[in-house]
Order: structure tokens, then sequence, then C-alpha cells
């Protein structure tokens, strides 16, 4: 079971990296992305935890469409997405590698099937692989939409640094963390709500966003965008590829 955990956040993986057509990105890079992003679980836990204790003071009936909201966005989507943005841009922000703006999603996905494949680990171990299989099918590419979305507007943000414009850059950068909560609080309400009203919303939602979602991807890929001042990474690449093959030639 625990392989069934792992392979379709690797499959995921393989797509997003088969779809940097540009440029490949280090596997250093990515692979210290994946753990970190898979550590950020511990934080998300312990935030659920605690936050939802201190949530029954105010609102002791934790089935109540208040707490279930505060649980959502709160404790759960805001921990687990803002966890994992907080490693992207630790990272990756000033990395001479992230010189593409379609390198922002393979960072921001790769980050976030860490999280989502470390979690369902922990969640086979504990609940056994009757529980854990929905969690698989839902929980994995949910989160690798939201890295989709975080992606696409960290990489905007990025490439508002490199022209010069911080305020616009500063906007995205927010936008990179506030969209992800949202889609990811509103999947996790929907469900956790337990009306049939919020499981029809659900059906339609999942259905929205992949479709939105997939489009958006293949979109990105096709528009690659080389970020303003990175110019030179290339140059150096280049350079050290002639200087190889001039070596090769004496």
């Amino acid at each position: 079971m625990a392989a069934l955990t792992i392979i379709p956040g690797i499959i995921l993986l393989f797509i997003v990296w088969k779809f940097d057509s540009v440029e490949k990105e280090p596997f250093g890079l990515l692979l210290k992305l994946f753990l970190f992003g898979g550590l950020t679980v511990i934080p998300s836990i312990l935030i659920r935890l605690f936050g939802g204790r201190s949530a029954e003071v105010l609102i002791p009936d934790r089935s109540s469409l208040w707490f279930i909201f505060i649980e959502s966005f709160l404790l759960t989507a805001l921990a687990q997405e803002g966890g994992k943005f907080i490693v992207l841009k630790l990272i990756t922000w000033k990395h001479e590698a992230f010189n593409y703006t379609f390198d922002a999603v393979v960072y921001s996905v790769t980050t976030a099937l860490g999280f989502s494949i470390f979690m369902n680990l922990l969640y086979t171990f504990r609940f056994g692989a009757g529980e854990s299989l929905i969690r698989i099918l839902f929980s994995i590419p949910g989160h690798a939409m939201n890295g989709v979305f975080m992606g696409y507007f960290y990489g905007l943000a990025r490439y508002e640094k490199g022209a010069g414009d911080e305020r616009a850059s500063r906007t995205h950068l927010l936008e990179a963390i506030l969209i992800p909560v949202f889609l990811h609080g509103f999947y996790d309400f929907c469900i956790d709500a337990g009306r049939t009203v919020f499981n029809v919303l659900f059906a339609l939602y999942v259905l929205i966003l992949t479709v939105t979602t997939v489009w958006q991807f293949i979109r990105l890929s096709k528009t690659d965008t080389l970020i303003p001042g990175m110019e030179y990474t290339i140059s150096s690449i280049d350079w050290d590829e002639e200087e190889g093959a001039d070596e090769g030639k004496m």
C-alpha cells in the first residue's frame, strides 16, 4: 500500500518534468523541494491539532459550518499552503536555475507532491490501506492542482521582480499564497460540511478545477518565458557547452 501511496505522485512529477521542455531543472534542487515540502507535514499537523482545540473554545460544536470553515480555510489550507510557499520561496527565489516562468510551476508542484506523498504515507500507517485509498485518489491530484496555481502566480512574481516592478511582484506573491488557500479551503469545506448541497458543489468544483488546471498547465508550458535579468544564466550555460566541445576536439 505504501507503494500505491507513492506511485501516483511520482507519475505526476514525471509528467511535470516532461512538460518542462525549454530547460530541465537540476535534480538536486527538485529533490530538495520534494523533501522539504514533505517536512512541512509536521507543522501543518501541529497547527491543525492545537488550533482545533483553541477553536473549540470559541465554537464548541465541531459540526457547525463556522467551525468547519475555520478548520478548512485557516487550520488546514493556510497552514499547508503556507508551509509549501515558505519552502518554495526560501529555496528557489534567488536560485540561478529559476530563469523561466514555467520553472515556478515545476518547483511548486514538486513541493506540493512532496507534502502530499509524506502526508498520505503517515495516513496509511495510522489508518490502514482502506481508509487511505480515497485520499490517494483525491488528495495527490488536489495538491498538484493547487501547486499549478501557486506556481503560476509565483512565476509572474519572479518575472515582475526581474522586470523591476516591485509592486506587481509583491501582488503576485500574495496571490501565490491566497489563491491556493482559497482553492484548498473550499475543497475541504465542501467535503467536511456533510450537506447534500455541498456534495453537489464539490463534484462540480472538482470537475471545473481539473479542466481549468490542465488547460492552464498546458498553456503555461507552451508560453514559457525567460525572466528578465536571467539571460546571463543561459549565456553561461551555452559558453560552458562550447568550451566542452572545443576541448573535445583537442
